[in-house]
């Protein structure tokens, strides 16, 4: 008998089925490496927000005029 073969009588019902990372918590590995891969880029895409404001309030804004009003 082969190792697939044991394994899969030893498993029984769990057999291709990917373990989750703690058996209290129903997340598989999968699921957390998209999980981290998302707010990574959710991470940098609110970065990249943050720098278009700030040189928005910076410099574009003062150039316009609006920092005399806000005064």
């Amino acid at each position: 008998m082969g190792e697939a073969k044991r394994r899969k009588e030893a498993l029984g019902d769990k057999y291709g089925k990917e373990p989750y990372i703690f058996p209290w918590l129903p997340l598989t590995k999968t699921q957390a490496k998209r999980f981290v891969k998302w707010t990574t880029r959710g991470a940098w895409v609110g970065i990249g927000i943050l720098v278009v404001t700030w040189v928005t309030v910076l410099f574009i804004g003062p150039a316009l005029g609006w920092w005399n009003v806000a005064r």
